[in-house]
């Protein structure tokens, strides 16, 4: 299984470490180790996350601090493609199926 992330999704994730070491870098790490824990699940199940109304968009909220990853996965080519990693209190793109 192979990860992808688009140019979006890699700013938002860069975004979110920023943003976090601003605030607090002790808890930055915890943040950052938080999401990619949850990329890694991922990559294990990737049907783990809740379909979206649009068409392959699937959404997986990561563990403990809850932060929103829209994803794709393409079966045939086992590739997961990370759309977007927002905070939960930042409006959705997406609607839950």
């Amino acid at each position: 299984m192979r990860l992808r992330f688009s140019k979006r999704a890699a700013r938002n994730l860069a975004e979110i470490g920023r943003k976090s070491r601003e605030a607090n870098p002790a808890a930055a790490m915890r943040v950052e180790a938080s999401i990619h824990e949850s990329l890694h699940r991922l990559m294990l199940f990737p049907l783990i996350g809740h379909e979206q109304r649009a068409n392959g968009v699937r959404k997986l909220i990561t563990m403990q601090y809850r932060y929103l990853v829209y994803y794709t996965f393409d079966e045939a080519e086992e590739v997961i493609t990370i759309i977007s990693i927002q905070h939960p209190a930042q409006r959705r793109e997406h609607e839950d199926a």
